[in-house]
């Protein structure tokens, strides 16, 4: 007679999510559950970020839960905003606490972006607070939408 294994639904998601990972360029890496059973999948961490235009100025803003700003930097260099730093792992060991599950990503990251042709590199702003970093790129005055003729095939 054959066994029976307990179905387990969050195994089942975690599988879904490694198998899909590669297709969405996230590189997982599996790491063994505390429970012992089984293992599951711990992806790179790397901040969600949304680009926004006004009439002015592109706006990036992204979210970076517990990195503190002197872990964050912005540069620019050859029409490429950078965005990096590193989120630390900052986990008191106290006696009696055990980790059931560790889901958060800690370590590096890096976020690159090509600026538009009427972006401004040298008046470009950044600020930080409660957890997002927005950075602010003026738009050149005067730069018209290029207009792009249309040729006969």
């Amino acid at each position: 007679m054959g066994s029976l294994l307990k179905w387990d639904p969050v195994r089942e998601f975690e599988e879904f999510s490694r198998r899909l990972a590669p297709w969405f360029g996230r590189q997982g890496r599996e790491i063994m559950k505390s429970d012992g059973e089984g293992t599951m999948a711990v992806f790179d961490w790397s901040p969600s970020v949304d680009v926004t235009e006004e009439d002015k100025e592109y706006v990036v803003s992204a979210e970076l839960p517990e990195v503190r700003k002197e872990d964050a930097k912005v540069t620019v260099e050859n029409g490429v905003l950078t965005i990096s730093g590193e989120r630390r792992k900052e986990r008191e060991e106290k006696e009696g606490v055990r980790y059931h599950r560790v889901e958060r990503c800690y370590g590096a990251f890096l976020r690159s972006f090509t600026l538009p042709e009427d972006a401004d590199p040298s008046k470009i702003t950044a600020t930080m607070k409660d957890g997002v970093l927005k950075v602010r790129i003026e738009k050149r005055p005067g730069t018209p939408p290029k207009a792009i003729p249309i040729g006969q095939a």
